[in-house]
């Protein structure tokens, strides 16, 4: 269920019951608010991550990303080399800068993620159909859906 995007400012309140939860790349992401209920200005999210997971390194074109650590071993990939982040620490991250993060705990990763202006959650929802099918994921698929939302994966 979608609340409609507001036509004049007004409070959006999206109960747990409403969030919607999306799985892929071994993630769960549940949408707490997403660009239908800001106007397309930003999007907020919960994920976890398991074990050794996380993206490979990447850049995004059109938003900017910030995070939250509530709870896990979390890593960032910045300059150039891995940092430990811990819990209670922030990350921002802006458009057009290659970065990762990676859980590197033996228990689940917990954080926010926001990402402004809205529209991950539309990359993050494609890229779970191709894991929802039967069969392996097709990963040139993925790379072209990220692509499609100005998702780059770097080799640095």
């Amino acid at each position: 269920m979608s609340t409609p995007i507001p036509t004049s400012p007004t409070t959006v309140i999206v109960p747990p019951s409403a969030a919607r939860v999306i799985r892929a790349f071994g993630d769960e992401v549940t949408v707490l608010l997403s660009g239908q209920e800001t106007g397309g200005k930003y999007s907020m999210f919960s994920l976890i991550t398991p074990p050794g997971g996380g993206p490979p390194p990447h850049q995004h074109q059109n938003e900017d990303e910030w995070f939250w650590v509530l709870e896990g071993r979390a890593e960032f990939f910045k300059d150039g080399a891995w940092n430990a982040v811990p819990v209670g620490s922030s990350v921002f991250t802006p458009r057009g800068v290659v970065h990762t993060f990676r859980n590197a705990g033996d228990t689940p990763l917990r954080m926010m993620m926001h990402t402004a202006p809205s529209g991950f959650e539309t990359f993050f929802s494609r890229c779970a159909d191709e894991f929802a099918r039967s069969a392996p994921p097709d990963m040139a698929r993925i790379v072209a859906i990220a692509a499609e939302h100005g998702i780059h994966f770097s080799t640095r």
